[in-house]
Parts: structure tokens; C-alpha cells; sequence
């Protein structure tokens, strides 16, 4: 039986022998989570981040081979990393905030704006734009996107938490 020799969302995983294959795709076609987007397969976009042992990272350029013995967190693994039952603060801010259009970036835009929340408990609204700027959005809902961010913010702060 092979030896799990990846971490994703606190499961112990089995990396595919394909050394071709990217992060992206193990995680999307093997492992079935469909949080992280393929988007411009050139880590420009921003619609794959993960983290990679608690830092952002663009899946589609990374080998999978390349993160093996790592810790893989994605969209759908941020709600456990939360002390409060149910969605992560940033994702229920979101939510709550309506800073969805089509949907395609939010997985970057939310795993990005966690990440920062973490170093930065309450940035400013220039902290959050310079943040984000590297994740596209085509559909214009950078204002609720903002707010968002700063909605998880006060919400993780309420809560006595990081990320």
C-alpha cells in the first residue's frame, strides 16, 4: 500500500506518480476539491491559491511532487482552521457581505485575505487592496470585497483568533 506523503486539509494523502502532474490538478481531479480554480495556469490570477504550509500559494504552477511531506490547506479545509463551529470568519463575511459576482475568484480572494488577517489582524483599507491586488476579478466587486475583508476582521477579532 503506498505511503500518504502529503497533507491536505489534515488528511493524510497519497501524491499520484505522474511527476507532470501540478498541485492543482492532484487536488482538483484527484482529491475531488474544486475550490481552487484553474484560471490562467501561469500563477497570475490568483483563482488557485492554497496554502502551502500556512502561506499562499499559486497550485497551478507548483509540481505536485514538489510540495510532498507538506501541509496543503484549501478553500474547502479554511472552515476547520477556525475556533468557531461552521465557516471560517472570512468566508462568512463574504457571504455576508455579498462579494460574489460569478464566484471564479473568490477562492483566492478569500484564501489571500485569511492569509493577511493572520499577519495582520486589522489592516488598513490600503493593507487589504495592496493584498488582494494580485488576484484578478472581472466582474467589478472589489468594494464588497473590500468590506468583506474588513468584516472578518472585527469577526475574527471578536472571536479571539487568527485564521
Amino acid at each position: 500500500m503506498p505511503t500518504p506523503n502529503l497533507e491536505v486539509n489534515g488528511q493524510a494523502v497519497t501524491l499520484p506518480d505522474s511527476a507532470q502532474a501540478t498541485l492543482l490538478h492532484v487536488l482538483r481531479n484527484d482529491l475531488g476539491l474544486n475550490g481552487p480554480k484553474y484560471g490562467c495556469g501561469l500563477g497570475q490570477c490568483g483563482a488557485c491559491t492554497v496554502w502551502v504550509d500556512g502561506v499562499p500559494a499559486r497550485a497551478c504552477v507548483i509540481p505536485a511532487q514538489g510540495v510532498a511531506g507538506r501541509c496543503i490547506t484549501t478553500l474547502e479545509g479554511l472552515a476547520g482552521l477556525s475556533a468557531q463551529p461552521g465557516l471560517h470568519p472570512v468566508q462568512q463575511a463574504f457571504i455576508d457581505e455579498q462579494a460574489a459576482q460569478c464566484g471564479y475568484c473568490l477562492n483566492g480572494m478569500v484564501m489571500m485575505a485569511a492569509a493577511l488577517l493572520v499577519r495582520d489582524p486589522e489592516p488598513s483599507e490600503a493593507a487589504i487592496r495592496r493584498e488582494l491586488s494580485r488576484n484578478l476579478c472581472r466582474c467589478g466587486t472589489h468594494v464588497e470585497i473590500v468590506r468583506a475583508v474588513q468584516r472578518a476582521a472585527v469577526l475574527l477579532r471578536g472571536a479571539g483568533e487568527g485564521a
